[in-house]
């Protein structure tokens, strides 16, 4: 077989769609390491005929600083993470999938999305991707349950939500088995999106410094978890 004429016809082949997030949610409980679902306000699939093998997602980040301190107040209501991308084993299709559904978005659109280097992740996705690179995120730390650490950070915190002094009402709960852990760094991406006036407004705007694109191996996640048929391209929902 002639592996070119292969290639080039199964990238011919490949429809990336807005998809309701309900489509998605397989994909990121069975198929993606953090295995938790994520705010959502543009879900994406790529299709070969009325085979799903590809999903990204993206939304409103929760946090206000996070969203102002990108390129400031008069931005934030246009920021966006890509918060999930799930896709199976092929070349080259993570990044088509997220450069396809990057011209999709809403105009302007400020995305930022993270590589997290305790998976062992570069970003070399969003390099492909034309992402600018802006360094590693801050140092934080994470809430966590002996015997729970599979658990998220953000999981673990939602359980105090509401309360007045929520890691004072964690310790009454659960004494010593609530500890603070070191959260790991996460390389920090970004892409505009927008008319020419518009990326350069961002670009003026944005508060974190441009830096080279970092190198190193980059570990292969991996999941074999069967995905139920997907049927929104079917029905053209």
């Amino acid at each position: 077989m002639d592996t070119t004429i292969d290639a080039a016809h199964r990238a011919s082949s490949l429809v990336v769609c807005s998809i309701p997030a309900k489509e998605a949610e397989p994909w990121l409980l069975q198929r993606h390491y953090a295995r938790r679902m994520c705010p959502i306000s543009y879900a994406f699939g790529a299709y070969r005929g009325t085979e799903l093998v590809g999903v990204v997602t993206y939304g409103t980040p929760a946090s206000a600083p996070l969203r102002e301190g990108l390129a400031g107040k008069d931005w934030s209501s246009h920021v966006l993470e890509l918060n999930r991308l799930c896709c199976v084993s092929e070349k080259n299709l993570a990044s088509r999938i997220v450069g396809q559904s990057l011209r999709m978005l809403p105009k302007p659109s400020l995305v930022v999305s993270y590589a997290d280097t305790e998976q062992g992740h570069v970003g070399y996705i969003y390099q492909a991707s034309n992402f600018i690179y802006t360094g590693l995120s801050a140092k934080r730390t994470d809430w966590k349950i002996k015997g729970r650490e599979h658990l998220h950070g953000a999981t673990v915190a939602d359980e105090s939500r509401g309360q007045i002094n929520r890691a004072e009402w964690m310790r009454e709960k659960y004494g010593s088995d609530f500890y603070l852990e070191e959260r790991s760094r996460k390389h920090r991406y970004v892409y505009v999106c927008g008319n020419k006036r518009q990326r350069i407004a961002m670009m003026e705007s944005l508060r974190y410094a441009i830096e080279p694109y970092p190198k190193g191996e980059s570990r292969r996640y991996t999941s074999d978890a069967a995905i139920e048929l997907q049927t929104a391209f079917i029905l053209g929902l």
